[in-house]
């Protein structure tokens, strides 16, 4: 007897902390998936390969196949944006013109084509849409970033909810006369990383930070504002060193994410490592917070604060829960969450009842849904952020 309340005694510890995950959702499609945008009420956007887009207006009972944009049939779409139940911004990623943005009102049913890559060699890897700022603002803000084009960061920003964009520099954002051109220049072989739309963060207006990696090792990037009470002048771009995995060609930061989404100080969290080596679980996480307690971070200095117990391997998604301060992080061979600001990690392993594989193969993450290859959506069971 003492054997089988032993058993069950392990049985329900294993199942009730830490194990409860991801319910399956039915996707209907077999297209890997890289971009998911949840912006609550029910409401969620996912976009993956072969201009594969997904709708749910209910929580994820249902996703709706949208119509495919005209031309885009081929195209990886690695990210999406949306701003309502009818109206989202989709993001392909490729060389040249192969990296577009199209834009939908109407349920996706139809879509414009808004922008494509005007640059030959260039490279996108991630949209980033801010809440209007000052509140009232009808327009949303945005910015685009993509790999060095003649050895810096490409950048396009806009004011009017993705309807038109502008390049940062000369004639454009970043341009202020007298103060000259100032571009993101970027190290040897640095890069950005497309894997879950993450690698860039905006504020509201131009104000924007963004992580890298490649050969150079990883960094986090932001624009520093001076004169801020008078006429602005954009001078510089600044950067933070990362401490993430040995610099390569495929490690560094994959993803940011931020506790604050419109006011300072910042506090984020970035996670990576190197997607060739997924269950290597060292130099995959840091948390990175900002000593300026006034209005803006910009001339102030980073904290950055690397794990005790990190993430159980690469992360290339993250994403944080402010009802319970929760930061939930997914990669391929896992998912792990941290309620004490990324100093400690705990990964989430599947329930005796559950599929062995439900806590893994994700690619991107918008609480409470994550997606992955193969028409892989996942709804975080409430259990798991519950305190």
């Amino acid at each position: 007897m003492w054997r089988l309340l032993l058993v069950i005694a392990l049985l329900f510890a294993f199942s009730s902390s830490g194990s409860a995950q991801w319910r399956m959702q039915d996707s209907h499609t077999s297209a890997d998936l890289r971009g998911i945008h949840s912006i609550g009420n029910g409401i969620a956007w996912a976009s993956g390969t072969n201009g594969t887009v997904l709708r749910t207006a209910d929580d994820g009972e249902h996703w709706q196949a949208c119509t495919k944009p005209s031309g885009a049939e081929g195209l990886d779409f690695r990210g999406i944006q949306a701003f309502d139940a009818n109206t989202a911004i989709v993001m392909s990623s490729g060389k040249g013109d192969l990296s577009r943005l199209y834009k939908t009102v109407d349920g996706c049913q139809t879509w414009k084509l808004v922008f494509t890559n005007p640059d030959k060699d260039g490279f996108w890897d991630a949209v980033r849409f801010s809440q209007p700022w000052p509140t009232g603002q009808s327009e949303t803000s945005g910015v685009l970033i993509g790999d060095p084009v003649a050895g810096s960061f490409s950048i396009f920003l806009t004011s009017d909810s993705g309807e038109t964009w502008r390049r940062w520099g000369r004639g454009g954002f970043g341009w202020k006369g007298d103060c000259g051109e100032r571009k993101p220049k970027a190290g040897k072989d640095e890069a950005l990383f497309a894997a879950s739309n993450e690698s860039v963060f905006h504020f509201f207006s131009s104000n924007f930070l963004f992580v890298t990696g490649g050969r150079s090792g990883a960094r986090l990037v932001y624009s520093d504002l001076h004169d801020f009470d008078g006429p602005p002048c954009w001078t510089t771009f600044s950067s933070v060193s990362l401490p993430l995995a040995r610099a390569s060609s495929s490690a560094g930061a994959f993803a940011v994410a931020a506790k604050n989404s419109t006011y300072f100080p910042l506090r984020l969290m970035v996670v990576g490592g190197d997607y060739t080596k997924p269950d290597e679980s060292s130099g995959n996480a840091v948390f990175v917070s900002s000593k300026d307690g006034v209005h803006v971070p910009f001339s102030s200095y980073f904290t950055v604060t690397t794990p005790v117990t990190p993430p159980d391997g690469y992360r290339s998604s993250v994403a944080y829960d402010a009802s319970t301060n929760t930061w939930v992080t997914v990669g391929p061979n896992g998912s792990d969450i941290s309620t004490d600001d990324g100093l400690n990690w705990r990964a989430l392993k599947p329930a005796p009842t559950e599929a062995p594989d439900a806590d893994k193969n994700w690619n991107a993450l918008s609480l409470p849904f994550a997606v992955g290859p193969r028409g892989r959506i996942g709804k975080l069971r409430t259990e798991v952020l519950k305190p």
